[in-house]
């Protein structure tokens, strides 16, 4: 099924996802899972009604119980398969995707996610199988409960200290305000807010703060109310990406390295992790503020792995997901965590956030380019043949190509005869020049 991709299962409603599929799904779910109890939450979007109420009907089904929270941030789903000891969970959402599509993320027990390669494919398999088969003997129980005040408290302790700043946020009609309105009650903001009513139908911008295009209000709110930084989510709440006062987006690869400080003053010496399209200057900063640097692969299933294995405190990816060690067991990916931390940054280090990013900014990134080309795994070889000689290579994810002064990575898409390319230099002319060049060979690939 297309529908079934790297990290989730997302799809047209209903061109390529029904309430009949979500139920086998949920089913297929619940057998893998395996376990007592899951937790099930979902987002605002116009099918979720009827795909939650499939869902937790299947759970129920297969002989597991269920634990519904109703609407919520995918992040408040994974604090409280934590907070409940339950086997897994199942989030319906499409986050930033547009309204006429839904999916789910699935996670096992302590939120560790269910990918392509960790139960997925599994999942895809099992799907016509265990919808068709009987229902079990003893149907599981269906109970509700509201995780707020919990995760409130639970994402609190990211940070700790708060300056009273005026803040511009963005949900984007999304589902960060279902943890947000409840935290914000208890901070000493002044928060100009912008879309916070969960609409899933988004009828303002599309939930995407990684397009800049979808900054634009955040950035105006900014400006009109002398805003100290600005904050847009993503549809499901787990991604945050930051404007400062004066409206400039700040790349998610440099708000790694300042939210990795506060707790490397907490953890000297510890772990903290970025993605390899990240900037040079990332992870410089990290190594400056006395933590040790590590490169991973694209992806949250691939990052919480990773820093399960390294025991990383802290982890960022470009795409605006920053990924916490909440305990010895919860890893994570929180937005709203991310702006408590940031609230912590801010109130010590007592700056413009514009002065503390300025030191970051040494290099001229291309940012992320997509091409369409006939075989992804043609063009990765062909400029691999031409760009290896003298460079440091790398296929940790893609093909990783560095040089003492630039840098340049090419991914495949998952789903799509797409190659994306970033590229790094020391100046803008440099950047362009080689970014130029590349992207010159790739056209000689399009389809």
């Amino acid at each position: 099924m297309s529908i079934f991709k790297a990290y989730d299962i997302r799809g047209l409603v209903p061109e390529q996802l029904d309430t009949e599929l979500a139920y086998g799904i949920g089913r297929a779910t619940a057998n893998f899972l395996g376990g007592e109890t899951l937790v099930v939450g979902w987002d605002a979007r116009t099918s979720a009604d009827a795909f939650s109420e499939a869902v937790l009907r299947a759970v129920a089904d297969e002989g597991v119980n269920v634990i519904a929270l109703g609407p919520v941030a995918t992040p408040m789903l994974y604090f409280a398969v934590e907070e409940c000891a339950a086997a897994g969970g199942i989030m319906i959402t499409a986050s930033h995707n547009p309204g006429q599509y839904n999916g789910f993320k699935i996670c096992r027990e302590h939120a560790i996610p269910v990918g392509g390669d960790t139960g997925l494919k599994d999942i895809e398999q099992l799907v016509p199988q265990r919808s068709k088969a009987p229902v079990a003997t003893n149907r599981g129980s269906v109970t509700h409960l509201d995780i707020t005040e919990d995760y409130v408290r639970h994402v609190k302790k990211v940070g700790g200290d708060c300056p009273p700043l005026r803040v511009a946020m963005d949900c984007g009609n999304g589902m960060a305000a279902a943890g947000l309105e409840t935290l914000l009650e208890d901070l000493p903001l002044e928060v100009e807010r912008l879309y916070f009513e969960p609409d899933g139908s988004f009828p303002n911008h599309e939930a995407d703060p990684l397009k800049e295009e979808n900054l634009a209000d955040v950035i105006a709110a900014v400006k009109r109310v002398g805003a100290d930084f600005g904050v847009a989510f993503d549809g499901d709440g787990d991604r945050a990406v930051f404007v400062d006062e004066a409206g400039r987006p700040i790349s998610s690869d440099l708000v790694t390295a300042l939210l990795a400080g506060p707790l490397l003053k907490k953890n000297p010496g510890a772990t903290v992790l970025y993605d390899l399209r990240s900037s040079r200057s990332t992870a410089e900063a990290i190594r400056e503020k006395g933590g040790v640097a590590e490169m991973c692969r694209v992806g949250h299933s691939f990052v919480k792995a990773h820093m399960r294995e390294s025991g990383a405190v802290f982890g960022g990816e470009l795409s605006g997901h920053f990924y916490f060690r909440f305990s010895d067991n919860l890893i994570a990916d929180d937005g709203i965590a991310a702006f408590v931390a940031m609230l912590q940054l801010l109130a010590s280090e007592q700056k413009p956030m514009s002065e503390l990013v300025a030191p970051l900014r040494r290099y001229a990134a291309s940012g992320e380019i997509n091409n369409r080309v006939s075989d992804t795994e043609v063009v990765i070889a062909a400029i691999e043949a031409e760009y290896a000689e003298g460079a440091e290579v790398s296929h940790l994810d893609g093909l990783l190509v560095q040089f003492s002064d630039w840098w340049f990575n090419l991914r495949p898409s998952n789903t799509e005869p797409v190659i994306r390319l970033n590229l790094e230099a020391e100046t803008v002319e440099d950047m362009e020049q080689r970014r130029d060049a590349i992207l010159d060979r790739i056209a000689q690939f399009s389809s």
